[in-house]
């Protein structure tokens, strides 16, 4: 797939107040850190289409982006960060949980995860929600260009034997660096492959 436009939509926390969901929808959420807005600027070569200077857990809101007027780019608020207020906390995840459970369009959920560490919790149990829930998502090992090839696919071996105490089945995965792009055509080759499958959900009682 070639990105040709990316363009900024909305920023809200109402799931009732999202773009009409007539697109295929792509949610990337993860870790607080984990590399998220240098891995959707990669994906839309566009640099700054999200903000990478913010400080972690600075991002409280769903924000949509729409690429090449075919489908959205939703960025999600991170998940994990310590350094904010409970209620705080709360909030977001009850919209952030309210959307992905409730977006009709939403195609799939891409669970970004530090390559450089070993399993953590917090991701693990993430996943397992999803799962419970029977949500589409895959994962993508982020910042691969920090270490060596080999200890990054020592990490993702680690994380995938983690996940089949609860998963008959590991998700689709990805190896990816902002940095050197490795990996970054893969992601949207596979969301190309989605979106040719797609048709716009239909609304009750038509």
């Amino acid at each position: 797939m070639l990105v040709k436009s990316a363009e900024f939509v909305c920023s809200n926390t109402q799931v009732d107040k999202l773009p009409d969901p007539n697109l295929p929808e792509y949610a990337f959420i993860g870790r607080s850190n984990v590399g998220k807005s240098s891995l959707i600027n990669a994906l839309t070569n566009k640099k700054g289409l999200a903000k990478t200077s913010q400080k972690p857990g600075k991002t409280q809101l769903i924000n949509h982006f729409i690429i090449n007027n075919d489908w959205y780019l939703v960025d999600l608020p991170g998940y994990g960060y310590a350094q904010t207020s409970k209620k705080n906390r709360a909030d977001w995840e009850k919209f952030i949980r309210k959307y992905l459970l409730s977006r009709e369009n939403l195609q799939c959920i891409f669970v970004l995860i530090d390559s450089r560490l070993e399993p953590q919790k917090i991701d693990l149990e993430f996943c397992c929600w999803l799962g419970e829930r029977g949500l589409p998502f895959m994962l993508i090992f982020t910042k691969a260009d920090k270490q060596s090839g080999v200890k990054s696919d020592q990490n993702v071996a680690k994380f995938k034997r983690a996940l089949l105490k609860w998963f008959e089945e590991v998700p689709h995965r990805f190896v990816t660096s902002s940095e050197t792009r490795l990996g970054v055509d893969e992601v949207l080759h596979k969301i190309d492959e989605i979106n040719n499958g797609f048709s716009t959900p239909t609304s009750v009682g038509e």
